[in-house]
């Protein structure tokens, strides 16, 4: 399952466009967020994202969960998104 990395500064919508090429290309994606900011944005991608597949009978899910990652030897949590169709 492929993994979008969320920043705070990342478009919404070309998260979404990418969002969209992932879910009909493997079925199911992977976002992953550190910190309110990359957070905000991911949703805000999932909700666009959902509007661009709706059109071809697609509605989405996406299930929050915490994620353990490690980022220059340190170890951080993210919030991950994992998004599928219903």
């Amino acid at each position: 399952m492929e993994v979008l990395k969320i920043a705070s500064d990342s478009k919404p919508k070309s998260v979404a466009g990418a969002l969209a090429a992932v879910l009909r290309d493997e079925g199911k994606a992977e976002l992953q967020a550190i910190g309110a900011g990359a957070v905000n944005q991911a949703v805000k991608a999932i909700a666009i994202a959902r509007g661009f597949v709706a059109p071809s009978g697609v509605d989405l899910v996406s299930i929050p969960a915490f994620a353990e990652i490690e980022i220059d030897g340190e170890e951080r949590t993210a919030i991950k998104f994992i998004v599928e169709p219903r």
